[in-house]
């Protein structure tokens, strides 16, 4: 890959770190209170983000939208047999995320916005994610 792609896909998690500080999303104030249903903030962002998600999947979809090499982008369908999978996952997931006050990606945001204690949880996260893969395979999937 050559340094411009590097710096584009820098300069555009740059731009998403900044949205997501701008917005109080990595706020762990603004977490606990959804956790809370205290506020409907975050369920507005989050419901904002699906529509802006089912809209550009619908554009792709629709137009046969090309990536960045020309290939065709594929969405292949879920497979509705692997719901308990979701759900464990999810469920593990969101339990990190009300523990912490933070999911991956804003974890990065608040590390690039100073709070340096975001290092544990990032080295914590790689080391769960090494631990996954080395148990994989032994795993009901």
């Amino acid at each position: 890959m050559k340094f411009l792609e590097y710096l584009k896909y820098l300069l555009i998690g740059m731009a998403f770190g900044f949205v997501l500080v701008k917005s109080e999303v990595v706020s762990w104030f603004r977490i606990q209170e959804m956790f809370r249903f205290d506020s409907i903030h975050m369920y507005g962002i989050i419901g904002l983000a699906i529509v802006v998600g089912i809209i550009s999947i619908q554009i792709i979809k629709r137009n046969n939208i090309k990536d960045t090499k020309g290939n065709p982008i594929t969405i292949p369908p879920k497979d509705s047999t692997q719901v308990k999978r979701y759900i464990i996952g999810g469920s593990l997931f969101g339990l990190g995320w009300a523990l912490l006050g933070a999911c991956p990606g804003p974890m990065f945001a608040l590390l690039g916005s100073g709070l340096t204690v975001m290092i544990i949880p990032i080295l914590s996260a790689a080391a769960g994610t090494y631990v996954y893969g080395m148990l994989r395979d032994s795993l009901p999937h």
